[in-house]
């Protein structure tokens, strides 16, 4: 992580700063995807709600202490402080309960292929709140990720948008809609804070939020086995603590286009975890669409390097 966050005190050339924070997206897609099937595992035995909240206590118990070392001067000005909470709420409590309990309701390949649209929701909401401009070669990007993640998801011909799941594919949108919303917040907070500082907070509220709906789960909570807790470690470390500290500093130095571009790459991890972890089959067409995605990925990459006034840093 240290590396990440002195790039935020030095400065480091732009192409180097863009790399790192391609790798940083990088990481966080194939971390969250993987964390699809651990998480379908440990919902046999966690209510949502309950599993979300020991995630992020831990999590947030991760990250204090990092953010008193690397930033210990750093403060929350009052003036951002319902920003901070909304955005905790949004990102944290609001969105993974969501998708918690629309995994537990609905089919893995459902989950992942709704997860897909959060990209065009994200830079739909981009465009209409902050006006930002999209070029050509953006949009042709866009729709090569959107087609590749869409051929990954559905190659097995298993969706089932039948009533059984159909509440749970409603939760999983309501879930997307949560996280884009929370990208757009944090664009307005990035200025001010490092990610670490940004995160550190948001999950501090988010877990606040969680305290108070856990109660709700009181006469589900039983003692659940060791396995389950040692993906809940992994969650909360690695899917939670590690990955929105990346997160936030791919934020920093890329635009939405492109970090939500990279979240297209997590339902094609999700199926490789699936085949990995659940048995899932994986078909060549599933392969082909996620060259797809990466060919769009760099679609958008090239036109960010190539075009002087869109170059990170400048």
């Amino acid at each position: 992580m240290k590396i990440f966050y002195q790039q935020y005190k030095t400065g480091a050339h732009p192409l180097f700063n863009n790399t790192l924070a391609n790798l940083a997206m990088l990481a966080v897609a194939i971390l969250w995807g993987v964390s699809f099937s651990i998480n379908k595992i440990v919902l046999s035995e966690v209510p949502p709600i309950t599993l979300t909240l020991i995630r992020f206590l831990i999590a947030t118990a991760i990250l204090f202490p990092i953010l008193k070392k690397v930033d210990p001067s750093s403060k929350l000005q009052k003036s951002d402080f319902p920003k901070m909470a909304l955005s905790g709420f949004l990102g944290i409590t609001l969105y993974y309960y969501l998708q918690n309990a629309g995994v537990a309701l609905t089919t893995a390949s459902n989950a992942s292929l709704i997860a897909s649209v959060t990209p065009i929701l994200a830079i739909t909401m981009d465009v209409i709140i902050y006006r930002t401009k999209i070029s050509v070669a953006q949009v042709l990007g866009i729709g090569c990720a959107t087609i590749g993640a869409y051929l990954a998801v559905t190659a097995n011909r298993q969706i089932d948008l039948s009533s059984a799941t159909f509440k749970g594919n409603l939760i999983m949108v309501a879930a997307m809609f949560s996280w884009a919303l929370y990208t757009l917040l944090n664009k307005s907070l990035q200025g001010k804070y490092s990610g670490v500082f940004l995160i550190t907070y948001q999950m501090l509220f988010g877990t606040l939020f969680l305290t108070l709906m856990s109660f709700a789960e009181y006469d589900q909570w039983r003692v659940f086995s060791l396995k389950a807790f040692g993906y809940i470690i992994f969650l909360a470390f690695f899917s939670s603590a590690l990955c929105f500290f990346l997160y936030g500093y791919a934020l920093k130095k890329l635009d939405v286009v492109i970090t939500t571009l990279y979240l297209n790459l997590v339902p094609i991890v999700g199926v490789f975890s699936g085949w990995c972890i659940l048995g899932e089959i994986i078909l060549p067409v599933q392969f082909w669409g996620g060259v797809i995605i990466i060919l769009g990925i760099v679609v958008i990459n090239w036109d960010k390097f190539t075009m002087p006034s869109n170059r990170v840093g400048q």
